[in-house]
């Protein structure tokens, strides 16, 4: 069982996080107020586009629709700006068919290909020929060199959609919700840095709602989750790397009883990416 702190910790990760439980969940309500939020915070700013990468996942596809019909609306009011979706891939992508699935679905103003192979290939390369010996073995210098390597490709594609929305006066949209924020499962000054966020509040099944309103056929709302970053293990699903799954996950969230050993996991995770949810620390 939990402990009392392990509980009061889950009470106030529930509360701070605040997702509606799924069978309270509106989701024309939640698409209405997030395309509300986009098009005041654009005008507010006085930029003129929105800048997402579109992997071919859910969370894109759905962040990406609800910027497009945001964009949509803004310019039949009068207001100036375009929507730029960005293909972001690795070398050769193998889930390409279904990402260009989802860039059909948003229908984005503009398509932006920037493939990160060569950018990610060189600083990586230059890292690996200015270490020295390290005291890991062969295998754990294989797998925590790959794991450094995904991090570059995630930075990599962030500084792309930095690139480009400077050169579009625009901002950039982040697809993380709370379902990788509580176990702080994205990539800090990756896919974690963004100008605004539009899933938050939500959780994965939610998220996959939204994809399912707009249109999503089954297997894109459905798809299997995957960061798709490390080499050595290509299309490795986030169910795996955590874990857990989205289900056990998104009830925690909502207050529903799990599995004590997935709560304890997930108390833990929280605990330990603390510091992606916060600005950088300070000396005291």
């Amino acid at each position: 069982m939990l402990t009392k702190q392990e509980k009061q910790i889950k009470e106030q990760i529930i509360k701070t996080l605040g997702v509606v439980p799924t069978e309270n969940f509106n989701v024309k309500e939640a698409i209405r107020s997030r395309i509300d939020y986009l098009k005041h915070f654009l005008k507010s700013t006085g930029r003129k586009a929105i800048v997402l990468g579109i992997s071919g996942g859910v969370d894109s596809t759905s962040a990406g629709s609800l910027a497009q019909m945001a964009i949509r609306e803004l310019c039949e009011e009068g207001y100036d700006s375009k929507f730029i979706a960005m293909r972001l891939p690795y070398k050769t992508q193998r889930d390409e068919d279904e990402a260009q699935a989802a860039i059909k679905l948003i229908n984005p103003d503009e398509v932006v290909d920037v493939n990160i192979g060569n950018g990610t290939d060189s600083i990586f390369d230059s890292i690996l020929s200015g270490l020295h010996d390290s005291n890991l073995s062969e295998k754990d210098k294989v797998t925590t060199e790959d794991f450094a390597k995904g991090n570059i490709k995630a930075r990599m594609r962030m500084i792309s959609q930095y690139a480009i929305a400077g050169m579009y006066n625009g901002l950039v949209l982040g697809t993380d919700h709370n379902s990788e924020n509580v176990t702080g499962f994205y990539t800090l000054h990756g896919d974690g840095a963004c100008d605004m966020l539009v899933l938050n509040g939500l959780n994965k099944r939610q998220v996959r709602l939204i994809a399912k309103e707009f249109g999503a056929d089954e297997w894109l709302w459905n798809k299997t989750p995957t960061a798709d970053l490390e080499d050595y293990k290509p299309q490795l699903a986030d169910e795996e790397a955590l874990g857990m799954t989205y289900d056990e996950i998104d009830d925690f969230l909502e207050g529903k009883e799990i599995n004590i050993e997935v709560q304890k996991n997930l108390i833990n995770r929280f605990n330990m990416t603390g510091f992606k949810r916060r600005m950088p620390m300070e000396f005291l």
